[in-house]
């Protein structure tokens, strides 16, 4: 009875091998009948044959016509029970499928009956090596899971303990589910809870030092923000927005050296509002200011990014004009000149107008100081003063 079971369950389930093939090689089969490639189906087929649970492969075509059929044995050794599968073969074009034949595969009672029997002989060989072993397996059994299990746990306890690491886990070689497994769990979940705290302690450090460096950087960059807000009102004018005269004259000297080098000549424009002080007495301070402003703003419209402005007195300007020869810049001074006569300000309801005087002289090849320029333009605007304002002289 038990043997009749066992063939039944085992043609059953080589008959689900036989299920899956189809469903393996249907594919590459559909593929050679649609391409007529015999030579690609002669090899898929007797690849089919040489399998240990396939005693043969037919395939017909779409007119029921035997394409190909190959069995494993000779006419003359029929098994004595055949059973087989079929499945149909398709083509799809053009998300049509194209009925191309069916695949049967054949298996047999005698491929049935050699696996039963394998399986039954396994068994029987299995039954005696465990026999064989039992008892040896006894003698060796409290040494192998008590004894040496325990003196290895002690081992890595002392390991653990000596090393101070709380990454490491007691891992016995050899242990079954026991008290021993349970005691190495145990230990094992101890010290996952040391290694976690000692883990949340070192993230917790280092999150109060990153914030830490995150509040000083911070810091450190508003103060670098506020010294450069700082050197900025420093070395400009607070009303103008022009730089100071220190700022200036430094910045001009520097410039002054490097035209020096370079063999180039540079300019110097030095300029006072005429009446300045009258404005201030006609029409107030607050007039007086944004008369200043608009000249600071009027000039900036004529000069170029390398040249530098600067107020070096209450209404007395400075431009130095690096690469600049002595027409050039006369050029400038006088567009700047009719620039401010042509202005009229409308400050509070109140028309404005005034004019300026411009002094000009170039640098020469034996100035070693913007002083020496400075005071050569100062000459020209006492000049120009004389000679009745709103005039450039060089």
């Amino acid at each position: 009875m038990q043997f009749l079971t066992e063939y039944l369950k085992t043609q059953s389930s080589i008959l689900k091998e036989l299920r899956q093939l189809e469903e393996t090689v249907r594919g590459p089969i559909s593929n050679s009948l649609w391409q007529y490639n015999q030579n690609q189906l002669d090899v898929l087929i007797t690849g089919l044959v040489k399998m240990p649970t396939i005693e043969g492969v037919d395939i017909v075509d779409k007119h029921a016509q035997n394409r190909i059929s190959k069995r494993s044995y000779a006419p003359d050794s029929i098994p004595l029970s055949v059973f087989e599968t079929q499945t149909d073969l398709y083509w799809t074009l053009h998300e049509e499928k194209i009925f191309l034949g069916s695949l049967t595969l054949y298996s047999s009672s005698e491929v049935v009956l050699d696996r039963v029997l394998f399986g039954f002989s396994l068994i029987a060989i299995t039954a005696i090596i465990k026999i064989s072993i039992l008892f040896g397996l006894f003698i060796w059994a409290f040494d192998r899971y008590l004894a040496i299990p325990l003196k290895e746990l002690m081992s890595q306890v002392n390991d653990v303990q000596l090393s101070q690491d709380m990454s490491k886990r007691i891992n016995l070689s050899n242990i079954e589910n026991n008290e021993l497994s349970q005691l190495q769990e145990h230990m094992n979940n101890m010290l996952s809870a040391i290694e976690a705290d000692q883990k949340k302690s070192l993230e917790n450090e280092q999150a109060k030092r990153k914030w830490l460096e995150d509040a000083v950087a911070k810091r450190t960059e508003a103060l670098q923000i506020s010294n450069e807000k700082l050197k900025d009102l420093a070395a400009k004018d607070s009303l103008t927005g022009a730089l100071n005269r220190g700022s200036f004259f430094q910045t001009a000297q520097h410039l002054l050296v490097l035209s020096q080098r370079q063999k180039s000549c540079a300019s110097f424009i030095l300029m006072d509002l005429d009446h300045f002080k009258k404005i201030n007495d006609t029409y107030g301070h607050f007039v007086g200011d944004q008369v200043l402003t608009h000249f600071t703003h009027t000039i900036r419209t004529f000069l170029r990014k390398s040249d530098l402005v600067g107020r070096v007195g209450g209404e007395e300007f400075a431009i130095f004009l690096p690469d600049t020869a002595i027409e050039g810049a006369f050029q400038l001074a006088d567009k700047i000149r009719q620039a401010i006569s042509n202005s009229i300000l409308d400050i509070d309801g109140k028309k404005v107008t005034y004019t300026v005087s411009l002094g000009i002289d170039t640098s020469e090849s034996t100035d070693l100081s913007i002083d020496q320029l400075f005071k050569r333009a100062d000459l020209k605007l006492y000049g120009a003063k004389d000679k009745g304002r709103n005039r450039v002289e060089k």
